[in-house]
């Protein structure tokens, strides 16, 4: 499939970013999420070429500092930093100081004085990274905090839908599962509106919003939906969520097979979307609960592609975060 992304790592129109940190999407314009998805196009141009490696970012250091176990979301940042060229520090909270009481705060100074100018962080409270913003001198991206924003899950998950559909704006996207509580389904939902998407909210009562009044920015943009057929019916995109475990826990679905039975992504169920309907999931995924196997391996599912996707749109950041290239 051809894109229409340009290929040359220096051309100064995809050199306009004035953020110092990446903590959300909720305010971005249209023209920023258009510079990172061209960015990225960019960067995917570089990860098809035999060496991937590019001294765009030479001489930085980054670091990750995740307080929430991660593989993929990890991986990814810290493989786009090296294959730009940077220094990679990795801190994982259950392997440092943090351990003996060291303050968030703390941490962030310890890291700087280490010269470090970027660093990517996780944490399992909502507006820990806009915290670390205020009081961090080198600039902050956040990797998750909470149930809060996951703004490079969106990002990809955008620049992956832009791959196979000529355009955001029209399509009906449905997202599938606990949209109450997932920072990537919130994410989505501000990114995917923006761009002119109607977004499908679709799971059990308990797992949808709450709180959305007609005076929320929203209200008019999404839509909430418990029966899954209905939801489905003529969606240009499907995007299941993880379900987690400790749902269950707090009695908000009364047990998996239940959630299985009523909201699993099945092919007979995928049927009533369009013919061309894309598949999609943050992942990982759990195997044969948000969607079966059929149709998570299938051939409308994009689950493999959104990975090596994140690897640019990851790419696409750093080098925007930091400036662009200094050669």
């Amino acid at each position: 499939m051809k894109e229409n992304y340009p290929q040359d790592m220096h051309q100064p129109e995809t050199i306009s970013w004035h953020r110092k940190h990446l903590l959300d999407i909720d305010d971005f314009s249209i023209s920023e999420y258009d510079l990172v998805i061209k960015t990225a196009g960019v960067m995917g141009g570089i990860l098809s070429r035999p060496i991937k490696k590019v001294p765009a970012l030479r001489g930085r250091t980054i670091a990750t500092l995740f307080y929430e176990p991660s593989t993929r979301t990890r991986s990814s940042f810290e493989l786009a930093a090296k294959y730009l060229s940077a220094d990679v520090v990795n801190l994982a909270a259950s392997s440092s100081s943090i351990t003996k009481g060291e303050s968030l705060i703390d941490t962030l100074h310890t890291l700087e004085a280490m010269g470090v100018e970027i660093i990517i962080m996780r944490h399992p409270l909502a507006g820990a990274c806009h915290l670390a913003a205020r009081h961090a001198k080198s600039s902050i991206i956040n990797a998750g905090d909470g149930g809060h924003a996951h703004p490079t899950q969106a990002l990809l998950d955008m620049y992956t839908i832009l791959k196979h559909k000529p355009a955001i704006a029209g399509l009906n996207i449905v997202i599938l599962g606990d949209s109450r509580h997932s920072r990537v389904a919130r994410s989505n939902i501000w990114g995917l509106t923006a761009m002119g998407a109607s977004v499908t909210l679709c799971g059990p009562r308990s797992l949808l919003p709450i709180g959305l009044t007609p005076r929320h920015p929203l209200y008019s943009k999404i839509k909430l939906e418990t029966d899954i057929l209905r939801a489905l019916e003529g969606a240009d995109v499907v995007m299941a969520l993880r379900m987690q475990k400790e749902r269950q826990a707090a009695g908000l679905i009364p047990d998996i097979r239940e959630y299985v039975s009523q909201f699993r992504l099945t092919s007979d169920r995928l049927a009533v979307a369009k013919p061309d309907a894309l598949v999609m999931h943050p992942g990982p995924v759990n195997e044969d609960i948000e969607i079966s196997f059929e149709v998570a391996s299938g051939s409308q599912s994009l689950i493999t592609e959104q990975v090596s996707n994140g690897l640019a749109v990851r790419m696409a950041v750093l080098y925007l975060i930091s400036g662009g290239s200094k050669e």
